[in-house]
Order: C-alpha cells, then structure tokens, then sequence
C-alpha cells in the first residue's frame, strides 16, 4: 500500500485492496491452506492501515471536524475490535473450525467500519480541512505504513504520542518476523 494523493483517497484506496483479499479468502473452500496465507496478507495491511489511521487520521478528526472526539472515540473502538479478532485468527491455520468464524466476524467489523469512514467521516473531513490539509496529512500516512507494524498488537497503545514512539520499532521486529518465517508470502 502506499499509492499517493490525499489521505481520503489513500486510505479507500486501501479499502478496495483489503475487500480484494476478502474476496480472495471467499473464494477458496473452507479449510484451503491459502485461505491462513491471504487471512495473513490482510491482517498485515489491516495493522499498517489502522496504525497510520490511529497517528494521523484521528488526531485530525478530533482537531478539524465538528464532534470528531465521538467519531474518533468510535473509529478507535472498532480498530479494537478488530485487532483482537486478528489476534486471535492468528493462532488458527486454515482447517481450524475457528478460523472460518473468525475470518467471518473480521469481515463483518471491517466491512462495517469501511462503510462508516467513507459514508460518514470522509465526507465530514473533506469539508473541514482544505486541500493542502488532506495531501499532508496523506503523505504523513503513506510514511506512518512503511514502518508500521505488521501484526496485531491489541495492547499497544493507540494515541498520540505513544503509538506514534513505539510502532516504528514494533513495525521493525514485526517486518524481521515476517521475513524470518515467510508470513504473508506465498510458499
């Protein structure tokens, strides 16, 4: 991820690759080994995605947008229920009974919270910032993905300043994990 333009189109952007993912996922038959590698290609860019969002997006919210301390205390609550869902997926392979309710409740929560951000706190960001506003703050995001965190992490903190101190060295030993044990890649 990491396309360019401003953080409204950056991050549906990345909405469009994950329900991508999801439809992958939904085309393979339960208990298909590809069905664990592409739960762990979303995971990762659900955790990037979240991070950058939980840096930059919601701090803007709360600072432009009328009421955005409610908005941003919800978006937060769904990333939570979202992060833990993902947690414990990853503990499951593929032909767990678990993993199919799982990634179904993954699903739900993140197509919900989609349909939300782009139904109701886009629109509301787009009228309250300016043009230059919405190309910063998607450069900041685009940055805060490269060095986020690939796996879920539900007892991080998720606000300013401490998120945006510990990703990054998270984001590192999350990445080396990965590139240890090939999560994320096809074998």
């Amino acid at each position: 991820m990491g396309h360019g333009g401003n953080v409204v189109d950056e991050l549906v952007t990345d909405h469009r690759e994950v329900e991508e993912l999801f439809g992958k996922i939904e085309a393979l038959p339960s208990g298909h080994k590809d069905r664990k590698l592409r739960a762990d290609q979303v995971t990762m860019e659900l955790v990037r995605h979240s991070v950058a969002e939980e840096a930059y997006l919601y701090p803007a919210v709360r600072e432009h947008v009328p009421g955005g301390d409610a908005i941003a205390d919800k978006e937060l609550e769904d990333h939570a229920k979202a992060e833990q869902i993902m947690k414990d997926l990853e503990g499951c392979e593929a032909d767990d009974p678990e993993f199919d309710r799982l990634i179904r409740m993954l699903m739900t929560e993140i197509r919900d919270h989609v349909a939300d951000e782009e139904g109701n706190l886009f629109p509301r960001l787009r009228a309250a910032c300016s043009p230059e506003a919405l190309d910063e703050l998607g450069d900041k995001v685009r940055q805060a993905k490269k060095t986020a965190p690939t796996r879920p992490h539900p007892a991080a903190p998720d606000k300013p300043p401490a998120n945006k101190m510990l990703a990054p060295g998270v984001g590192l030993v999350d990445r080396m994990r990965d590139a240890l044990t090939g999560r994320g890649k096809k074998s």
